[in-house]
């Protein structure tokens, strides 16, 4: 088998995440897909190139060893396809590509964008990794990139991107059934929590440290699910599980969302930009838009208001006229 650049690709995403389980998301495959792909890789070379453990994927020897001839060579393809297709693009009139972690935020950000900047060609891409979408924004593949960092957990920035804090910390909620016994609380403490099943994405960058780390902190190891956030509700209504969520988040009928007692859980709101992007724009757009969710979402509006933290919401310039 000859080595091509999917290959070394797929190498650079496994030893950048530490986990078959994460590069294959970042990959958009399956992990056994990938595990398969990685034994042949190794077995061309008759050689291991990651060592495999219960705490993820770390490069052998040889593998540091090939990882620093192949990102270059990853970087110098990606970068090839980027300008081959702006330089395809410029004819079609102005792009902006933005890339994104799950946000409430992100529809009013992009009607907002697309009334500031008539013309322009919006896309968006969507990643649950931070870190994956910076290295993009690195690239030239995205522009802009609207992410968050859990606390304790910072992401790994290239060089070269300028930075914006739309939130220094943003306190993280927990969702529950709407007859989950502590729903009738307007704040939860975390150890009326910790006879339940707790749910995390792992492969959310630094949420599952996060939470471990809070967890333990508060002196309670309550039985923990790993699983994406889509199926984190469906055993949210059911009472088979709760889970962290962003203050943003607007309760349903069937779901409770509290603050926690202390606000243990936070992140930093960020937005990188490459050079050359409208970083004013994207962040005064951004800014108007995460105002409106956070006020229009009860139990957030309800937390800024007893802490006279209203006033602290990111403000764009829609608002500011408003």
């Amino acid at each position: 088998m000859e080595l091509e650049v999917r290959h070394l690709r797929a190498l650079c995403a496994i030893a950048d995440t530490g986990s078959l389980h994460k590069a294959a998301r970042e990959l958009g495959m399956s992990q056994p897909s990938l595990t398969t792909q990685l034994r042949r890789i190794e077995n061309s070379l008759g050689a291991e190139l990651f060592s495999r453990g219960r705490t993820g994927c770390r490069p052998t020897p040889l593998g540091r060893s090939l990882l620093s001839r192949a990102r270059p060579l990853v970087a110098d393809m990606a970068a090839l396809v980027t300008e081959t297709r702006a330089a395809a693009s410029r004819a079609d009139g102005p792009g902006l590509r933005v890339g994104s972690t799950a946000s409430r935020a992100l529809p009013g950000w992009l009607r907002r964008l697309r009334q500031r900047l008539p013309g322009t060609d919006v896309g968006l891409r969507v990643d649950v990794s931070a870190n994956a979408l910076l290295r993009t924004v690195a690239t030239g593949q995205l522009d802009v990139a609207f992410v968050h960092e859990v606390e304790g957990c910072p992401l790994r920035v290239p060089e070269g991107l300028a930075c914006r804090v739309l939130v220094a910390r943003e306190p993280q909620f927990v969702s529950m059934a709407h007859d989950h016994p502590a729903a009738g609380r307007p704040v939860v403490d975390l150890a009326d929590l910790a006879a339940d099943h707790w749910m995390v994405d792992p492969t959310v960058d630094g949420e599952w440290d996060g939470l471990r780390r809070v967890l333990a902190a508060a002196g309670i190891a309550p039985p923990l699910l790993h699983g994406d956030y889509h199926t984190a509700a469906s055993l949210i209504v059911l009472g088979e599980a709760v889970a962290p969520c962003q203050p943003t988040s607007v309760p349903r009928e069937d779901m409770a969302v509290r603050p926690l007692r202390g606000d243990p859980l936070g992140v930093r709101l960020l937005l990188y930009a490459r050079p050359g992007a409208p970083l004013d724009v994207l962040y005064d757009e951004l800014a108007s838009a995460y105002r409106e969710v956070a006020l229009r979402a009860a139990p957030y509006r309800e937390w800024l208001r007893l802490r006279g933290a209203t006033g602290t919401l990111p403000v764009g310039p829609c608002m500011m006229t408003a």
